[in-house]
């Protein structure tokens, strides 16, 4: 018989050694060309779709919990700072996250906080990082203006204003353009990095745009337009309205969020389909976008009220806000988000990032646009 003295040297040992392997686990889990996802949970303020924080998932390992990195807890009674956008940069080896109240910057390397700025109390909505990592481009929340960030130490060093409330941006990743699209206004920009200066608008749409993306060439836009239950198509080298097509046969429900019925929209990076939210009937209505106008093709049914769609870095898979991943080929479900306690986990705020040797080497984008040149 072990004596008691035994038995608690065993358990210390023991201890040790989970304590060990768990550090060791940690500094490992991001080695070797790995891709994991990085998601703040929750639909504005609910905490009920994965709590507080920002959640790590990997990838390559069937999308498995890795870890929890530790935001804002709210005070007792409180409810939690509704984030409005995630971006990421390999140059900077920093995450971006924007809530109302903030924008702050994470180091990848350690999960700490770089630096945070609130700005002029009127921060922040979903922002877009420049193609080289210097420049941050940051709605504010409820106004008409952009501000213009250095990415190293998160100043403001110039202003966009635009018609409406700022509120999503896309970064082009090979023309140095910046698009813009404001609540309250059926027009987005097209801005030139060199000068900040809108260069031009498309549109007006036949109602206010919301969510949006683009083409690899930047000849188009794509975007939800209020009460339109499918998608409006732009052009961008002559600011013309081209179409606004629905999905036929549904029922334009009452939304959950956004006041609007399609909140998300999605090109594939092989430009062949466009993914578009439908809100009240839990579905993703995809079109073809291989002819203009584009065609309705087929619906899939989601396990929540879908509000936004994040692709992969390869293209190959679609996240859901609703937490489902699913292979765009096959249309298959292959597999959903759970948190740490088993929760579904649910996130408009996503993107996917890999590794090499613990170091970010590729980062994938909040909005999901097309990559033909």
């Amino acid at each position: 018989m072990q004596s008691s003295i035994g038995r608690a040297l065993f358990a210390s040992v023991a201890a040790v050694a989970a304590v060990v392997l768990s550090l060791a686990g940690d500094a490992a889990w991001a080695q070797n060309g790995r891709h994991f996802i990085y998601a703040v949970p929750g639909i504005s303020t609910d905490e009920a779709f994965g709590g507080v924080g920002i959640l790590v998932f990997d990838a390559d390992n069937g999308f498995k919990f890795v870890k929890r990195i530790r935001t804002w807890e709210p005070n007792r009674g409180e409810r939690a700072e509704p984030i409005k956008g995630i971006a990421a940069s390999v140059s900077t080896g920093q995450l971006y996250v924007s809530t109302t109240h903030r924008l702050a910057a994470f180091d990848l390397a350690t999960d700490k906080i770089a630096w945070q700025k609130g700005y002029d109390a009127d921060c922040c909505d979903r922002m877009a990082v420049s193609a080289d990592g210097r420049t941050i481009y940051v709605p504010s929340f409820g106004t008409p203006k952009w501000y213009v960030v250095d990415a190293a130490s998160g100043e403001a060093t110039a202003a966009i204003v635009k018609d409406g409330e700022s509120h999503n941006t896309i970064y082009s990743p090979s023309t140095g353009r910046i698009y813009l699209e404001s609540l309250r206004s059926p027009t987005l920009a097209v801005v030139d990095a060199k000068t900040n200066a809108i260069v031009r608008n498309v549109g007006p749409f036949s109602n206010q745009i919301r969510p949006f993306t683009i083409n690899g060439r930047e000849t188009l836009a794509f975007v939800n337009v209020n009460d339109l239950l499918g998608v409006g198509v732009g052009d961008l080298t002559t600011g013309k309205v081209l179409y606004e097509v629905s999905a036929p046969g549904f029922r334009k429900g009452r939304p959950r969020g956004h006041g609007t019925i399609s909140h998300g929209v999605a090109l594939t990076h092989d430009e062949k389909e466009i993914w578009v939210a439908d809100g009240p009937n839990k579905m993703a209505h995809i079109f073809d976008a291989g002819t203009m106008p584009p065609t309705y093709e087929v619906s899939l049914q989601l396990r929540d009220e879908p509000s936004w769609f994040t692709c992969s870095i390869d293209g190959r898979r679609i996240y859901p806000s609703t937490g489902e991943v699913i292979d765009i080929g096959s249309k298959k479900i292959i597999a959903t988000l759970e948190d740490e306690k088993d929760r579904h986990v649910e996130s408009e705020k996503l993107i996917e990032i890999a590794f090499a040797g613990g170091r970010p080497v590729t980062a994938g984008d909040q909005f999901c646009f097309g990559q033909v040149k």
